[in-house]
């Protein structure tokens, strides 16, 4: 995506903006994405319309998928002016948003979060090796003779004896959530490097095996909403649920996070990197609805503050871990300037 002169794009946008869409008006940012970030980003929407002139901006839970698909659709007010991701948005996509008319993304990262299987205060404590959850949610898995069957395990001790004679019921993101995307590729594809038998397949048959998770009832799509599974597992202390650290720190009074190959998933072990399944957080804006949606660069500003996503910033005591001071200073930089994205 080639950078191009900020006022061109401004006047091209505003002609595009109020041409195509003169039938409707907004005076309010439009935000869409992912459920990781969602809580985050209330948090400074909330703080943005208290502190400025500007409305509160809107946010919608649709997932990092659903959110990047309706942030690509096109240029305009009846789009959504930034998408919230919890994986780094795709070529592909990137792609899809060029097709459309979305030439110039503005990537902002905001920090990190660790990804937790977690369960009711009264369940089993686990620690579990990230071979022992695939072998708990894969589709297929080895069979000891050199093959793959159907997932035959449907107790928890039947996968490690330590384990309590309790049914597998893990309660997770549906494909559209980049928490999906996240723990498909930190866990279950990293896992398949232990097995022989996938790691001499090719091609599709080979990422197939890795990254289809089983649909038996063992493993549960609970759609995006995170509270959700919270209450679920409330109600059922033998389950497990897949989310965000945000979530488990916020919830520590009803759930207690598992450790993964003998890590805590604890604020200091995602930070020093010692906790296996943690990935960068993100939103992306619109370069060509910045000066025409109010306050869109200055809630830019406002989520890039060192106050918000600094080391001690408020969204700190919110769960969101925080980047390093060089790297902060680096996105801070870039994303002020309002540099769009390089793929």
């Amino acid at each position: 995506m080639k950078l191009v002169n900020r006022a061109f794009v401004i006047i091209f946008s505003y002609l595009i903006i109020t041409g195509v869409n003169a039938q409707s008006s907004r005076d309010y940012i439009s935000i869409v994405g992912s459920s990781t970030v969602y809580p985050f980003s209330i948090v400074v929407a909330e703080n943005f319309g208290l502190a400025t002139g500007y409305r509160t901006p809107t946010i919608e839970s649709t997932g990092s998928g659903g959110g990047i698909r309706a942030f690509c659709q096109g240029i305009g007010l009846n789009f959504p002016d930034i998408t919230n991701s919890s994986r780094r948005i795709r070529q592909s996509e990137v792609d899809q948003c060029n097709s459309n008319g979305v030439s110039e993304i503005i990537e902002v990262k905001v920090g990190y979060d660790g990804i937790v299987l977690a369960n009711s205060l009264s369940g089993h404590n686990f620690n579990l090796t990230k071979e022992e959850i695939f072998l708990a949610l894969a589709k297929t898995v080895p069979d000891g003779n050199g093959g793959l069957i159907e997932n035959p395990y449907t107790f928890w001790s039947e996968i490690n004896s330590s384990f309590p004679n309790n049914r597998i019921e893990v309660l997770g993101p549906p494909p559209t959530s980049g928490t999906r995307d996240a723990f498909v590729e930190l866990v279950m594809d990293a896992a398949c490097s232990s097995f022989p038998e996938i790691e001499a397949l090719d091609g599709e048959a080979h990422q197939l095996a890795c990254q289809s998770m089983r649909e038996d009832g063992h493993f549960i799509e609970a759609g995006e909403n995170d509270n959700m599974i919270i209450q679920r597992l409330n109600v059922n202390s033998n389950a497990l649920g897949i989310f965000g650290y945000s979530f488990l720190d916020q919830n520590r009074d009803v759930v207690k996070g598992s450790r993964i190959d003998d890590v805590a998933p604890e604020f200091d072990f995602i930070v020093g990197g010692q906790y296996p399944i943690s990935r960068p957080l993100y939103f992306y804006v619109k370069s060509a609805h910045v000066g025409i949606v109010p306050g869109l660069e200055e809630f830019i500003f406002e989520y890039t503050d060192e106050n918000t996503i600094g080391e001690f910033g408020y969204l700190t005591d919110r769960g969101l871990i925080p980047m390093g001071y060089e790297e902060f200073e680096m996105i801070q930089s870039s994303a002020r300037q309002l540099s769009p994205l390089q793929l």
